[in-house]
């Protein structure tokens, strides 16, 4: 079976009606053996914040090292994501393995009449998943209400919840007193409910219950809540306050009520493990999460907010007066399910002053025209009109002065769509031959027939992107109307679902493609300018002086440590390294990379002080070299010493781990290396499955280049590493190197870091690896690397070249 096979039987499941009951699971899982039996889970029940509230749970216990699966929905982009462990989705393979061990017994149910549903499939999967993977504990989000829930299989050892509204009426009461009982069923035999509830809500909880954990701004609270406000446009100040413990901290998702997200998530990880108050302050700190009150930039001010409820959009406009006074005009964009309250979502958002309603590409979305008359009989200003999300949002950002305010809300599906303008890569992938066409065309999940029919096509440039189904077939249209090519993914048989999609045809088409793109719906005049940006059609990217946008820079290596794998103790003395310094910068290197810390596999962690204390002293000794000066660092406090002692650039393998680290890059406008990394250091005999290395590094370096991005800086500014030997094998590690160039999709510039890696032992080279980084060089040169990391520089500058002396020899004469 194929992965769009496996993903197509899933969605296909859609077709039976939810239903309460948690037998038609149980049933499954018996199927399966029951693998739920050896988890730990909690429940996260509630109105709103649930998902927030278990993201922040997951995070919490993650830090307190515990290894955690997490099963949310609905999801964004990809149905994957809606099963983790540990941040990543399961792979491709797992689904797939997954699917074939269910399918007859679902397609057994369906004869009978009693198929289970998609959500109750999805569950099983996420169950079997986290039993397969021998997590410690696992994090479910409830679906609707409790007592019935696919996820109510379970028995929990500890649950929340976190809001009672009127929700779901018709299904699971009538009243916020019934709703609340049915949510309350989610409790643990044998620990309280945790809930930030009040009122009628919160005693009928109790009745349902028993013993609850309360969380709530009052001192009567069990755990006290306290929201200090914005601190800056992406987070917030917290308080709280446990019957023996209290965290101050920051949070990534504004508003009051998050506040008491963090407040049940805190609440609900001390119930499970011993988390210690700094592991609580670092996990809610780390716990973003998209399409809650996320910034996606500054100049308007821009942010998605998936509020598809009265209660959700009241929080959310309490959330946006926190801003009054910093902006002009409200931009809004809208798209909403046509079973909410959308006379009452409209009361409770904040009076936009400009409105841009549009239609999510889903069944169930309310037509545009419907949302425009709400809105304009609610007193919005200016009320406009789009078929799709991404154009509305187009047209609210074309609109929008630096000062103004643009909120993306009504629903997390709508939500979604507009990120994509933020988190869509177009991957340029690299065809020398059948084998290389037939590989890509596979990995895009194009069926069988199609790779045959396809590959011989495949020819010239060849871009992979991800787009909404109406956007895959209007795509495929126009390119064969131009005379290219175009192969979609199998999985193509859902119309509110991104599908891949290979486009291929000359320069000459593409560029035509472009051009009748403009001005089209659906937002295909945003795929446009993207579609532009990655063939680098009529594109002159900013200018910063960077060594590395005119050529392959060369980094050099200096560890002031005595621990590192390949010079550890060499220059540990303050003239000895800069002595290395100087001579590396004679070889040719533009960059110094500093380090006072080994990554190596087993190292420990170097205290904050001692860090500095290492690297700061030898940064003052040469920031006046002719080149620019890096330190390697995970640590936010080692990068602001550095910075402040004369470094230009921060490198950061362990991808933002210190949440801090890209506020002080932004702060003082450095650029930052962001690695694609499992663990830094790596964690010796930790296996990572990936279905597609590269593209799985690409997928999950995205979400740490938007968190980046966030903070304040450009895409030229945050340099990807693919991370070559962490949480990789050395088959993998060469993979990532051969394919160097598909990190561009980033659109950002690229870092190698291959010198003297132990996958150079696949090659003979288990003694003196020079030679091999050497070759490796001249591959990353040659696959587009803005920068290469080496230790021994003059050899590797004169690969890199080389490499530019081959596509430009007139350069190079006299």
């Amino acid at each position: 079976m194929d992965y769009h096979e496996a993903a197509n039987f899933l969605f296909d499941l859609r077709r039976f009606r939810p239903k309460p009951g948690t037998e038609s699971t149980a049933d499954l899982l018996a199927h399966l053996g029951d693998p739920h039996e050896a988890v730990d889970f909690v429940q996260v029940a509630g109105s709103n914040g649930k998902g927030s509230t278990a993201r922040m749970t997951e995070r919490a216990l993650r830090e307190a090292g515990l290894e955690v699966g997490l099963y949310t929905s609905p999801h964004f982009d990809d149905v994957r994501e809606r099963v983790r462990v540990d941040g990543r989705k399961i792979p491709e393979a797992a689904v797939v393995e997954y699917v074939e061990s269910v399918r007859e017994y679902v397609n057994d149910r369906a004869a009978d009449g009693d198929a289970p549903t998609f959500f109750e499939v999805m569950t099983g999967l996420a169950i079997w998943h986290f039993g397969r993977e021998g997590v410690d504990v696992a994090i479910l989000e409830v679906g609707i209400g409790g007592k019935y829930d696919a996820t109510s299989v379970v028995d929990p050892v500890a649950s929340a919840v976190t809001s009672v509204t009127l929700e779901h009426t018709g299904i699971i009461g009538e009243t916020v007193e019934e709703i609340a009982r049915d949510k309350a069923h989610v409790a643990p035999a044998d620990a309280p409910l945790v809930t930030a509830t009040t009122g009628d809500a919160l005693a009928a909880v109790g009745e349902q219950a028993g013993e609850v954990v309360r969380v709530g701004e009052d001192v009567e609270a069990d755990v006290r809540v306290e929201y200090g406000g914005r601190t800056n446009h992406t987070e917030a100040a917290i308080s709280l306050t446990g019957p023996d413990w209290s965290v101050e901290t920051r949070i990534p998702l504004l508003g009051e009520y998050q506040a008491r997200n963090a407040g049940v998530a805190a609440a609900l990880a001390r119930q499970v493990a011993d988390v210690s108050e700094d592991e609580l302050a670092r996990g809610l700190r780390k716990a973003d999460w998209p399409g809650r009150f996320e910034v996606m930039g500054e100049s308007p001010f821009v942010v998605l907010d998936g509020a598809h409820n009265p209660g959700a959009c009241a929080a959310l406009a309490a959330t946006v007066g926190e801003f009054d006074g910093d902006y002009d005009d409200l931009h809004l964009v809208v798209g909403a399910m046509h079973d909410k309250d959308l006379r009452g979502m409209a009361e409770a958002l904040p009076t936009p002053d400009r409105v841009v309603a549009c239609q999510p590409d889903i069944d169930r979305a309310e037509d545009e025209a419907v949302l425009a008359r709400v809105f304009e009989e609610s007193g919005a200003g200016e009320v406009l009109t789009r078929n799709s999300v991404e154009g509305a949002l187009e047209n609210a950002l074309n609109a929008a002065n630096a000062d103004d305010f643009v909120l993306v809300t009504g629903s997390l599906y709508g939500v979604a769509e507009a990120r994509s303008r933020w988190t869509r890569a177009e991957i340029p992938k690299r065809i020398r031959n059948l084998d290389d066409a037939r590989e890509a065309l596979e990995d895009s999940h194009v069926t069988d027939p199609g790779v045959w029919r396809m590959r011989g096509k495949a020819v010239h440039r060849v871009l992979k992107s991800r787009v909404r189904t109406r956007q895959a077939r209007y795509l495929k249209e126009e390119m064969l109307s131009l005379g290219g090519e175009c192969a979609l993914s199998g999985v193509n048989e859902q119309d509110d679902e991104n599908v891949d999609v290979v486009l291929m045809g000359t320069l000459a088409q593409f560029k035509r493609l472009a051009g009748k793109l403009d001005g089209q719906p659906y937002g295909l005049s945003v795929f446009a300018d993207e579609l532009r940006e990655a063939l680098g059609i009529r594109t002159s990217p900013d200018r910063r002086g960077y060594p590395w946008e005119d050529r392959t820079a060369v980094m050099g290596v200096l560890n002031v440590t005595p621990d590192s794998f390949h010079d550890g103790g060499e220059y540990e003395r303050i003239e000895d390294a800069v002595a290395r310094a100087e001579e590396m910068v004679e070889a040719g290197a533009d960059i110094v990379d500093v380090g006072g810390e080994s990554t190596r596999p087993g190292a420990d962690e170097t205290p904050v002080e001692e860090e500095i204390d290492r690297v700061v002293p030898v940064i003052e000794r040469v920031a006046d070299l002719d080149a620019m000066i890096s330190v390697d660092t995970r640590k936010a406090e080692v990068a602001r010493a550095a910075l402040d002692a004369g470094a230009d650039l921060l490198n950061d393998v362990s991808g933002l781990e210190d949440p801090e680290m890209r506020f002080v890059a932004a702060e003082y406008d450095a650029p930052i290396v962001v690695m694609h990394s499992i663990d830094a250091p790596v964690v010796p005999g930790r296996e990572v499955r990936y279905d597609d290395v590269v593209e799985d590094a690409i997928d999950q370096l995205e979400e740490t280049v938007l968190l980046a991005e966030k903070a304040g800086l450009d895409r030229e500014q945050i340099i990807v590493d693919p991370g070559l030997g962490f949480g990789k094998s050395s088959a993998e590690s060469f993979e990532l190197l051969g394919r160097t160039d598909e990190f561009h999709a980033l659109e950002c510039p690229v870092l190698v870091g291959h010198s003297h890696k132990s996958m150079f032992g696949l090659i003979g080279e288990d003694g003196d690896r020079t030679a091999a980084t050497v070759a490796g060089t001249t591959i990353a040169a040659e696959r587009g690397a803005d920068i290469v990391r080496v230790h021994d520089v003059a050899e590797n500058a004169a690969a890199v070249r080389a490499v530019e002396a081959a596509d430009d020899p007139e350069w190079f004469e006299e």
